[in-house]
């Protein structure tokens, strides 16, 4: 079975992006708009991945993350920081925060899916 990927984006445009390339690479993509509905959709169909971007109506990335990894995900699902801040001070706070990853916005369609693959292998690109 193809690995299931959650996609936390409030960004209709980004999400649409992500989900056609990772869907045309084979994954199985789930969505949500809001940190709220990210966990609620980790809770119903368990991701093997979670791209997390984090400015998000609601709680933030970081809120999110913590929910998921207290509530709702077994250890070991890589949770990835999605952001347009990229400053090494952002990623060294979403290192510190319990980010497994991190991937700067705008999105590579060509790079996405091997960082997915990558990610989803144990590594933190």
């Amino acid at each position: 079975m193809s690995p299931r990927v959650l996609v936390i984006e409030d960004n209709a445009l980004n999400l649409k992006l992500v989900r056609d390339v990772l869907e045309h690479a084979g994954y199985v993509v789930g969505s949500a708009s809001t940190g709220e509905l990210g966990v609620r959709a980790a809770a119903t169909e368990p991701p093997d991945l979670v791209l997390l971007d984090l400015q998000l109506p609601g709680i933030d990335g970081h809120e999110t993350l913590r929910r998921l990894r207290e509530e709702v995900l077994p250890d070991g699902v890589p949770v990835v920081a999605v952001t347009a801040l990229a400053m090494e001070e952002d990623r060294d706070r979403a290192r510190r925060s319990g980010f497994d990853g991190y991937l700067e916005k705008p999105i590579s369609p060509r790079a996405l899916p091997g960082q997915v693959e990558g990610f989803l292998a144990g590594g933190t690109a």
